[in-house]
């Protein structure tokens, strides 16, 4: 009762904005750092949301096991969006409202889009989404931050290649939508530098794999190479059918499509396959954090090690090195300053540089080969 009293009374004196703000700061100080993930966890593209996931929980789990970051633990909240926007929405709309620190690792380019105005509104960082859209890092806003590169970097470097060993005649096969589009761009856009043109184009729709039109468009026009702009299944099935046609040329994915996931999907026809890669090297200790990675994994049975975990484990690391700058009062404001003054950071032999208008901390693209036993080879 006397406590009761004594806030009663606090109140009367400062007003309630005081209290409010000491209230807040009381909670800043002591309570947990609440994050909430909006991401496929069930249906066609569960893989990415589900190791996505995964590879930051093992880094938040060793963080909290020795005592948080300034005394707070960390605690990642999930919820199932099906790589559909306007659940996505209505799951973002859930966490603004239960007031979490920051919205971290969406999944996708159209649900991340429906969800930055949310964010932004609600000053609540949008950090590490698993998309490399153009659309959510032009124009700059302060509460999106980004880990990877863009498309436009790995479709730029898929482009390179393609074109550095005699390839001219590209084609495209892209998911209808925000995601499939910006890829799109990109391959254009780097095309047209070289003074040339995508020969064909085809398309599928989010969460299906119907593409018997698109492999019909595109092998009319007998291409060279062909760029991928999708999700696991859809690209699986388009490569399947495309091969059964006598395709003999290779196949380009960015990224996102999963690289573990699109592996188990195709066994042996994974042959020719090329995708691009945003993070360091996961099945092999290739740098510090890759060994860390795995060595975090050792106990996790049945999780083996993948890009998307990867991507996780390296989101969380910077999440954590953030929150560890900003110091143990951290507020959102204070997290995202501490973005600005992260420069050249080397996050295990995994370079990154932010700045107070500049939220991409990588550029880093490499190209990988899918092989017909099951393995990626650098």
């Amino acid at each position: 009762m006397r406590r009761r009293l004594a806030i009663s009374s606090m109140g009367a004196l400062l007003g309630a904005p005081a209290l409010s703000s000491w209230a807040t700061r009381a909670h800043a100080q002591g309570a947990a750092v609440v994050l909430g993930q909006s991401a496929p966890f069930t249906g066609p593209a569960t893989q990415l949301g589900l190791q996505f996931n995964l590879g930051a929980q093992l880094v938040f789990d060793q963080v909290n096991a020795a005592g948080g970051v300034n005394g707070r633990r960390i605690e990642l909240k999930r919820l199932d969006d099906g790589y559909e926007p306007e659940r996505c929405v209505a799951n973002t709309r859930q966490f603004v409202d239960e007031g979490v620190f920051a919205l971290f690792g969406y999944v996708g380019t159209p649900t991340s889009l429906a969800a930055l105005p949310l964010a932004t509104e609600a000053r609540i960082p949008l950090f590490a989404p698993f998309t490399g859209a153009q659309a959510l890092r032009e124009p700059f806003n302060r509460y999106a931050i980004h880990v990877r590169a863009s498309y436009f970097d790995e479709t730029a470097a898929i482009v390179r290649q393609i074109t550095s060993i005699g390839g001219k005649r590209v084609a495209v096969f892209y998911q209808n939508d925000a995601y499939g589009k910006t890829g799109l761009e990109g391959v254009q856009r780097a095309l047209q530098t070289l003074s040339l043109e995508t020969v064909a184009l085809g398309t599928v729709e989010r969460n299906t794999t119907d593409v018997a039109q698109a492999v019909k468009d595109i092998m009319a026009s007998r291409p060279e190479a062909i760029v991928q702009i999708g999700a696991y299944k859809a690209c699986a099935t388009f490569i399947r059918l495309a091969r059964q046609q006598n395709h003999s040329g290779n196949f380009y994915n960015v990224s996102f499509v999963g690289t573990q996931a699109l592996q188990d999907e195709l066994g042996a026809v994974a042959r020719g396959v090329v995708v691009s890669q945003v993070m360091p090297f996961p099945y092999a200790a290739a740098t510090p954090v890759s060994g860390e990675y795995l060595a975090a994994l050792k106990d996790k049975r049945g999780v083996s090690p993948n890009y998307s975990g990867m991507e996780g484990f390296v989101g969380a690391k910077v999440f954590v090195e953030a929150l560890r700058l900003a110091g143990r009062a951290a507020n959102r404001e204070a997290f995202i300053d501490a973005i600005g003054k992260m420069r050249n950071l080397n996050l295990g032999g995994f370079p990154l540089d932010f700045g107070p208008q500049k939220h991409t901390g990588s550029r880093f693209v490499e190209l990988t080969l899918l092989t017909e036993d099951g393995k990626v080879r650098r």
